[in-house]
């Protein structure tokens, strides 16, 4: 596991550097990596005054950076591998937000970073950086009946049902990063 994570947050920023001046001006900067965090070990930092929670995966404005539950990714790794995949690349997507001007951020803010992240982890694969093996995108798709519906820490007021998840996702795959942008 702790590979794939490396390899995702490797294969994410490099798909940002390589094509941010294809889409955005200015220059690309990618957060921070904190990494993991873990019940009886390395504590979740703070994210300005207050601590992180457990079993979840953040980014945190204030500080720029990305954050994990080891114990959230574990178990979602226990479904296949593309899991860690695209929670870095939602993560990232968020991070991306932050980056851009206001006029360029859908009001779905987790929906439009899931469409970030399909249209990363798709480019990437078009890229070379990254390849698909069976069965990732059906695990992909049940991440996100998972994180749409069933996780008590989504709701789906703020993330999207899992249709909607799973929609906006396909759509940054299908349309690239310009499909994630408001029309």
């Amino acid at each position: 596991m702790d590979d794939d994570i490396s390899t995702a947050v490797y294969v994410v920023n490099r798909y940002w550097a390589t094509h941010w001046s294809q889409f955005f001006s200015g220059r690309y900067s990618p957060p921070s990596i904190f990494g993991g965090y873990q019940k009886g070990g390395r504590r979740p930092p703070f994210c300005g005054p207050r601590r992180l929670d457990y079993y979840n995966a953040w980014y945190c404005r204030d500080g720029d950076y990305i954050a994990w539950d080891i114990d959230l990714m574990a178990e979602g790794y226990r479904s296949g591998d593309a899991w860690v995949y695209l929670v870095i690349a939602h993560e990232w997507g968020h991070a991306v937000q932050r980056r851009l001007h206001a006029s360029l951020i859908m009001r779905a803010y987790e929906l439009q970073a899931d469409c970030f992240a399909g249209a990363v982890l798709y480019g990437a694969a078009a890229d070379g950086t990254l390849r698909f093996e069976r069965g990732d995108v059906e695990e992909i798709a049940a991440a996100h009946r998972r994180l749409g519906d069933e996780t008590p820490w989504t709701d789906i007021g703020d993330h999207g049902t899992a249709a909607q998840r799973m929609s906006f996702f396909k759509r940054g795959a299908n349309y690239g990063v310009t499909g994630c942008l408001p029309r």
